[in-house]
C-alpha cells in the first residue's frame, strides 16, 4: 500500500483505528504512521471521513476502537491528553476567531500556555509579519475577510511551534486568488519551518501542492497511500483512479505480451500499453484526459503514439480555458484540449475524429 515508513521518525502512529456513529462504521484504518517532518496530505470526496480521521489523530475525538501512539507514547487512559494536545495545533476550514483585533487573537494561544509577555509579542509579530497581515494587528476579527481570517488563524496557530499541525480544509471558503496565495504562503512556512502537518481536502490541487505523501480516503477507508506520483500517476483501483482525476476507466482482457507491452482488448479495439501483463489478465484500462489528442482522420497519419483509434464525438463541455471532449470509440474516452485545437478541428456532436494516446500513458489495474 505505502513504501516502508523509518520508525525511528515517527511522531504519530495509528493501529486498528475505527469510528462507529449511530452503529455505521465511518472510518476504518488498519494502519497509519506519519513521519516527523512530512506533509500527509489526506484526499477524498465529501463525506469520506477525513474530518473525522483528522479530528481523531488530533486526539479531539475518541475512536470507538484501535490505538494511538505519539512521539512512541502510547495515548491511553493514564496519559494527560491536555498536555499532549499543547504539543498540537488546528486549522479548521471555519477560523476559530474570538471577538479581539488579530493582534490578540494570534497572542491568545500563547498567553494561555504560559508564554512570557516578551516572548509572545515577539513571536506574535513575526508571524503577523510573516503570514502578511501585521498591517491588520489592530482590526477587531469580526472586520475581516476571508483570506484574513484564515490567516489569522493560521499565524496563531504556527505562533505556537506545534510539533504537528493538523489543517482541517483551510483554504476551502477562500476565493481563487486568494486560496493560491494562501496556499503558497502556507508551503513556504511548513518548508521553512519543517512542522510536520497532518492535512485533509477534497481538492487534488492543494494536495499536489503541500504533500510529500498523499493518502485516499473513500468510504472511511484509505484505499491508498503513496507519493503524489504514485498515487496519481498508477493508482492502486478504480475507485481511486476516478478520484485523481482519469476520467477513462474502462474493463478489458490482456491478449498479448511482448518486449514490456501489453496488448489489451476492450470491447472491439485493442491498445497498447507500457506494464507487465501477460494473456488473460482482465484489468482496468486507466487514461487521464491530458494524455488524449483528437486528430482530424486526414491529419491522424502525423501522430507518433502507438494508439489511434478511430470514433465519433459524443460530448463537447467547456472547462475553464480548455474543452472535455467524449468520444464513442466503441467504448467513452475523454479527451481534454485546448480551446484553439477544439476550434481547429470544428468539432461537432457526430463528427468522425481519431484518439491518439501513447502507449506509456495507459495505465493497467488488475481486477
Amino acid at each position: 500500500m505505502e513504501e516502508a515508513r523509518d520508525s525511528n521518525r515517527t511522531i504519530l502512529r495509528a493501529e486498528g483505528l475505527v469510528v462507529q456513529r449511530a452503529g455505521r462504521t465511518v472510518l476504518d484504518i488498519p494502519a497509519l504512521e506519519v513521519s516527523r517532518g512530512e506533509v500527509l496530505a489526506i484526499i477524498g470526496p465529501n463525506g469520506a471521513g477525513k474530518s473525522t480521521l483528522l479530528l481523531t489523530l488530533a486526539l479531539l475525538l475518541s475512536p470507538t476502537e484501535g490505538r494511538l501512539w505519539f512521539d512512541g507514547l502510547p495515548i491511553d487512559r493514564r496519559v494527560d491528553r491536555v498536555a499532549l494536545r499543547r504539543r498540537m495545533a488546528v486549522v479548521f476550514q471555519e477560523p476559530l476567531l474570538l471577538d479581539l483585533s488579530v493582534y490578540e487573537n494570534v497572542a491568545l494561544g500563547l498567553q494561555l500556555r504560559g508564554v512570557s509577555a516578551s516572548e509572545r509579542r515577539r513571536r506574535t509579530w513575526y508571524w503577523l509579519e510573516r503570514l502578511g497581515i501585521a498591517g491588520l494587528a489592530q482590526r477587531p476579527a469580526r472586520d475581516l475577510s476571508g483570506g484574513e481570517a484564515q490567516r489569522t488563524s493560521l499565524a496563531r496557530a504556527f505562533a505556537l511551534s506545534p510539533e504537528i499541525l493538523f489543517l482541517d480544509e483551510p483554504f476551502a471558503g477562500l476565493d481563487a486568488p486568494t486560496r493560491v496565495e494562501v496556499i503558497d504562503h502556507v508551503g513556504a512556512v511548513i518548508r521553512d519551518t519543517g512542522i510536520t502537518t497532518v492535512f485533509v481536502t477534497h481538492d487534488r490541487d492543494e494536495a499536489l501542492a503541500l504533500g510529500d505523501r498523499i493518502g485516499v480516503l473513500i468510504g472511511g477507508r484509505l484505499l491508498q497511500l503513496d507519493r503524489p506520483e504514485v498515487v496519481f500517476g498508477t493508482p492502486a483501483n478504480p475507485e481511486v483512479a476516478a478520484f485523481v482525476g482519469i476520467e477513462t476507466v474502462v474493463p478489458g482482457h490482456v491478449i498479448a505480451y511482448r518486449d514490456g507491452v501489453a496488448s489489451v482488448r476492450v470491447a472491439q479495439r485493442v491498445i497498447e500499453a507500457v506494464a507487465e501483463m501477460h494473456p488473460g489478465r482482465a484489468v482496468w484500462v486507466c487514461l487521464r484526459p491530458e494524455d488524449v489528442t483528437l486528430l482530424s482522420e486526414n491529419t491522424a497519419g502525423e501522430s507518433s503514439a502507438r494508439n489511434r483509434l478511430t470514433g465519433h464525438v459524443v460530448r463537447i463541455r467547456p472547462a475553464g480555458t480548455q474543452v472535455r471532449v467524449t468520444v464513442d470509440c466503441g467504448f467513452p474516452v475523454v479527451a481534454l484540449i485546448t480551446q484553439p485545437s477544439a476550434q481547429l478541428l470544428g468539432l461537432t456532436p457526430g463528427q468522425s475524429v481519431v484518439v491518439s494516446f501513447k502507449a506509456s500513458a495507459v495505465h493497467l489495474i488488475g481486477r
